[in-house]
């Protein structure tokens, strides 16, 4: 089968069933080949109002083999298209890190990029939970020693009242924020945050400062990046999620600034809308 990588806008149309799945990405900034662990049905423990992934039949259960080939065929057809590959993604329909696969998914895309696309990056996107499992945190923090792996991890709430709004999820607020602050203290991440609006609330003022005090006690040599992204696409429980207007992005990565600032940080601040 061979493998498209017309941009794809409507997620409903990307990952589905597929392990291989390319899409034109706003944080990427291009082209990312997404790997997604999950083929038959979304397996997540957080259940984010924004979540893009919508209901789909299964198309076929997850193998390294498949993985390999799809991967190796999406690629190639970017390189015949002269399409750069900015980054090999995991993501898909659920929590990459805590699929039994994980691993050997990782070491499999690690091996074609550097054969296929050595300008490429390796990204993860975690919502964290799987730091909870020591194996698990081990792994992420001894992957992460590749200066071309990124580990984008979610943060999107500084107070529990907004975690269980944003994120509704029974993983404890109080152990997953430890474990960011364990994770972040011996490896390199990229902190993502989703700015949306729940029940037409946006967040408040407390969370809003309880967010960025979080991430200016994290150790500022190890935070990559701030990513604040706005939502942009739909999602099964909509409007449930809603956008929230762009200058209300902009006001909070420029307070975030200059904080970073006064702290002496150099840390980016990047909105994307």
């Amino acid at each position: 089968m061979a493998l498209s990588i017309t941009s794809v806008e409507n997620h409903r149309e990307r990952e589905k069933g597929n392990i291989i799945y390319p899409v034109y990405s706003r944080r990427s900034r291009g082209l990312s080949v997404g790997v997604n662990l999950f083929t038959e049905k979304k397996s997540c423990p957080f259940d984010c109002p924004y979540c893009e992934v919508f209901p789909f039949p299964p198309a076929q259960g997850f193998s390294l083999e498949q993985m390999g080939e799809d991967l190796r065929q999406c690629l190639s057809a970017a390189i015949k298209q002269n399409t750069p590959v900015m980054d090999i993604c995991f993501s898909g329909n659920g929590e990459p890190t805590l699929s039994p696969a994980f691993a050997d998914a990782l070491k499999l895309a690690e091996n074609v990029r550097k054969e296929m696309t050595p300008q490429a990056k390796l990204v993860v996107i975690t919502n964290g939970a799987g730091l909870l499992i020591p194996e698990i945190f081990t792994l992420l923090k001894d992957a992460a020693r590749n200066p071309l792996l990124d580990i984008w991890l979610k943060l999107d709430a500084g107070t529990d009242e907004w975690y269980q709004m944003i994120n509704r999820t029974s993983v404890s607020f109080k152990k997953i924020m430890d474990k960011i602050i364990d994770f972040t203290s011996c490896a390199q991440v990229t902190i993502q945050t989703m700015l949306c609006a729940i029940n037409k609330n946006s967040p408040s003022e407390t969370e809003a400062k309880a967010w960025e005090g979080f991430i200016c006690g994290l150790p500022s040599g190890n935070i990559r990046k701030v990513q604040v992204y706005g939502k942009a696409r739909p999602a099964p429980e909509d409007p449930l999620a809603d956008t929230l207007p762009p200058d209300y992005l902009e006001k909070r990565a420029a307070s975030l600034r200059a904080a970073f600032a006064e702290k002496g940080i150099k840390t980016p601040v990047e909105v994307y809308l």
